[in-house]
C-alpha cells in the first residue's frame, strides 16, 4: 500500500516540508534604534504522521534550565525519523534575556498575559503570537520554569492530574514529583487549557543558573513524554523511581529576620515537626529554629542567606 506524503507544515510566512527542520523568527516588535525583535522557532516536521507538540523556555527572562532542556532535546532529534512535528520556543520572554530581567520592560509578567490580543500591552502582543502560531497549532505542550526570586525547585511536574490523559505524560515524564496544580488566570497553561491543550509545567532549579540536575531531568523527561506519544523511540532511562504524586503544597515562612541556615535538601522527606534550619543573627545566636508545619517532601528552597520575617523559605508538597 503506497503512504501518503504528509502535508507541508505552515507556520509564520514559511512552510516546512515533511521530514525537514526550519528554523524561523516571528517579529514581537521594533526597538528604538531601529533593529527588529523576534520569537526565535525551530520546527521539525517530521515524515510520518503524529501529534503535533510544542516545547517553550524562558517566559521568565530570568529562567535559563528551560533553554538549555530545549537545545538539548533538539540536539537529539532528527526530522527524518520523527513522527509528528514538533515546535521549540527556547525563549519566549525574548526582551527579558536581552535585559537581565524576568519581566518585559513595562514590568508585565508574561505568564500572566495569555491568551494577549493584537493591540495590547508587549506582553499581550507577545503572548498572543505565542498563542496563535504555536499553541493553536498543538494537541500537548511541555511549559519549562525554574525557581524564581533566588529559590531553586526539585525537578516536579505541575498539571492537572484529575485528567487522565495529563496525568499520563506526567507520570511518563518521570520527574520526582508530580502535582496538582490550580490553574492561574492568564498562564499559558490555563490559556492553553481553554483551547484544548494537554499541558505540562515542569520546574526545576534556580533562575540565573545551569544547573545540571534539572536539566538531565528536564531531557529526560521530554523525552520520554515523546516517546509516550509514539513520537520518538523509548530511549531515555527510566526514572529511578515513579513520580510522587502530589495534592497540596505550602512553604514554610521565617517567623523573624536573621541569617539562614538550612538543614534540609531538595526532595528530603518531612515530617510535623521536624527541624528544618534556623535564623541567626551576625553574631551566630540562634534567634529561632524553623520547623516544618506539615510533613511531606522538599520541593523548593531559598538560596537567600539573609531573610526578613515573612519570607518563604521551605516548599513542602503533600503527597497524595
Amino acid at each position: 500500500m503506497k503512504r501518503v506524503a504528509r502535508d507541508s507544515f505552515a507556520i509564520g510566512q514559511v512552510r516546512i516540508r515533511p521530514g525537514s527542520a526550519r528554523e524561523l523568527e516571528l517579529p514581537v516588535t521594533r526597538l528604538v534604534t531601529g533593529a527588529d525583535v523576534s520569537l526565535p522557532v525551530r520546527v521539525l516536521h517530521g515524515r510520518e504522521d503524529g501529534p503535533t507538540v510544542w516545547i517553550n523556555a524562558a517566559t521568565h527572562g530570568d529562567e535559563l534550565v528551560g533553554v538549555e532542556v530545549v537545545r538539548r532535546v533538539l540536539a537529539g532529534l532528527s526530522a527524518k525519523t520523527l513522527r509528528g512535528t514538533l515546535i521549540a520556543v527556547p525563549v519566549v520572554n525574548v526582551l527579558g534575556v536581552m535585559t537581565g530581567d524576568r519581566y518585559l520592560p513595562d514590568r508585565r509578567d508574561l505568564n500572566r498575559s495569555f491568551p494577549g490580543s493584537t493591540r495590547g500591552s508587549l506582553a499581550s502582543r507577545i503572548a498572543h503570537l505565542m498563542m496563535t502560531e504555536v499553541v493553536a497549532k498543538c494537541s500537548v505542550g511541555i511549559d519549562l520554569h525554574t525557581g524564581s526570586d533566588r529559590r531553586t525547585n526539585l525537578p516536579q511536574v505541575r498539571a492537572d492530574l484529575d485528567d487522565p490523559v495529563t496525568r499520563e505524560l506526567a507520570e511518563a515524564f518521570g520527574a520526582p514529583v508530580m502535582l496538582h496544580a490550580k490553574l492561574r488566570d492568564g498562564s499559558l497553561r490555563h490559556a492553553a487549557g481553554q483551547v484544548g491543550a494537554t499541558v505540562l509545567l515542569y520546574e526545576g532549579g534556580e533562575a540565573w543558573r545551569f544547573d545540571e540536575w534539572a536539566i538531565a531531568a528536564g531531557v529526560d523527561g521530554v523525552r520520554r513524554v515523546l516517546a509516550r506519544l509514539g513520537m520518538i523511540d523509548e530511549d531515555a532511562d527510566p526514572p529511578e523511581s515513579p513520580s510522587v504524586p502530589c495534592r497540596e503544597s505550602t512553604w514554610v515562612r521565617a517567623r523573624h529576620t536573621g541569617f539562614l541556615n538550612l538543614d534540609v535538601s531538595l526532595g528530603q522527606q518531612v515530617e510535623e515537626g521536624d527541624r528544618l534550619g534556623h535564623l541567626s543573627n551576625s553574631f551566630g545566636r540562634t534567634l529561632r529554629v524553623i520547623r516544618a508545619r506539615r510533613g511531606g517532601i522538599v520541593i523548593g528552597r531559598t538560596e537567600a542567606p539573609l531573610v526578613n520575617s515573612g519570607d518563604a523559605v521551605v516548599h513542602i508538597a503533600t503527597p497524595a
